[in-house]
Formats: structure tokens, C-alpha cells, sequence
């Protein structure tokens, strides 16, 4: 009797917390997403959806807490500009530069979400949030190089976004992020001899910087444990 009244006891609990149980075992997230990069640098000064390109985006996410994140990321995709059509000026009309490459990035942020937006009390579905962290990313194409760098290099990947609550195991999320690097070589173009004038010069001191604006789709791996014997404490 005592036996069995352990067992019914520990059902109870189990059902009865299955929810609170949920909320906080969420550990695990996957997903993916679909979007542009963006580049900003001597070509381009400012962000402009002139220079976008086709990117996505995979990652392994891990809830920390109930509010922290922390989110591994491949990302990759094309980064382009162009004096062409929108030269920034005189000079930039006779330099006449361009650039097309292939990006990849390997990234790891942390997530602070601002709302208790899976809460089974509230009714609230959806969360803005900030992320930052620290990225390695690696260049590829037909690049004539100016200067001696290498194709590898580190980024430091920040931004926001708006996270929706599909149903309990999917969710979307949009965001753009900028990733601020300490490289001047993305669009090949940044310190020459002007005395020579042959205008490929730009700003040396101004790095060259990218940006990431997409959507994406999270798939919750929900871990809720109950108790595995409640015979343990009897013998």
C-alpha cells in the first residue's frame, strides 16, 4: 500500500509540474535562416539595400536561463559592391573599384530576450531582444590582393531582433546584426601610394564592416524528466 501510494504521489508531481517543468528544461534549440549581407567600407559609406546579397544562416542554441542564450551560428553568402552606379565621389568615379566575394562565419553570442515570453501565465508570444558576441569569418573569390592579409579574420557580430512564438516547439524570429571587424581588406581596396595616382586607395584608418538582416525558424527540444524509480528510497 505505502508502495503504491509513492507511485501515485510521484505521477501527481510529475504531471502536475509537467509545465513548470517544460518551461524551464527547454534547453535545446536548432534552427535556420534566410537573408542578405550587407557591407559597409570605402565603397560603400553608409547601409544601403543597394548591396545586398543572398545568405543564410544554421544554428545550435542553448537557454541559459529563462531571459539568456547562448547561440552558435554558421553563416554565409555573398558580399558585393561597386563605384559603379552610386560613386561616392570624383575620386571614386576614376578608381572605379568593385568587389564580389564569398563569406563565411563561424559566431558565438549571447541572447538577452527583455520578456517572459514562454511563460504559461501570460499571454504574451513574442520578445525583442539583443545579441553580441565574437565571430571568425573567412573570405573567398577572385580577389587580386592589394596587400598582404590573411583571408581569415575576427568580427565582433551585435544587433536585435523580434522572436514569435509559433506553437510550443516552433518559433520565428527577424534581426539584423552588424559585425564590426578590425580588417580593411573586404572590399580589397585601403591605403595606396596617391603620390602614383592610380585612385585604389581608400580611408585606412575606417574599417571595413558587414552586416547580416534575415528571418529564421527554431525547432524546441523539450527535456522533462520524471522520476526513473520510486522504489530507490524503499530497499
Amino acid at each position: 500500500m505505502r508502495i503504491l501510494l509513492i507511485i501515485l504521489l510521484a505521477g501527481l508531481l510529475c504531471g502536475s509540474t509537467n509545465s513548470l517543468r517544460a518551461q524551464l528544461l527547454q534547453k535545446s534549440e536548432i534552427g535556420f535562416g534566410l537573408g542578405v549581407f550587407n557591407y559597409t567600407g570605402d565603397l560603400v559609406r553608409t547601409y544601403s539595400f543597394r548591396t545586398s546579397r543572398p545568405a543564410a544562416t544554421v544554428f545550435y542554441r542553448s537557454n541559459i536561463s529563462k531571459v539568456i542564450s547562448f547561440r552558435t551560428a554558421l553563416t554565409a553568402g555573398q558580399l558585393a559592391a561597386s563605384d559603379r552606379g552610386h560613386p561616392l565621389d570624383s575620386f571614386a568615379i576614376k578608381r572605379n573599384a568593385s568587389f564580389d566575394i564569398f563569406l563565411m562565419e563561424l559566431s558565438g553570442t549571447f541572447e538577452y530576450h527583455f520578456l517572459d515570453w514562454r511563460s504559461d501565465t501570460r499571454r504574451l508570444r513574442f520578445t525583442p531582444y539583443l545579441f553580441a558576441g565574437v565571430g571568425l569569418f573567412g573570405i573567398s573569390g577572385n580577389i587580386k590582393k592589394s596587400a598582404q592579409y590573411s583571408n581569415v579574420q575576427i568580427s565582433i557580430p551585435f544587433g536585435a531582433g523580434f522572436k514569435y512564438v509559433l506553437n510550443p516547439k516552433y518559433y520565428i524570429a527577424i534581426e539584423i546584426g552588424m559585425r564590426k571587424t578590425f580588417f580593411d581588406y573586404l572590399d580589397n581596396v585601403s591605403s595606396a601610394n596617391i603620390g602614383i595616382k592610380n585612385y585604389q586607395y581608400g580611408n585606412p584608418n575606417d574599417y571595413d564592416n558587414y552586416f547580416f538582416t534575415g528571418i529564421s525558424l527554431t525547432y524546441t527540444f523539450y527535456d522533462i524528466p520524471c522520476p526513473h524509480s520510486p522504489y530507490k528510497k524503499l530497499f
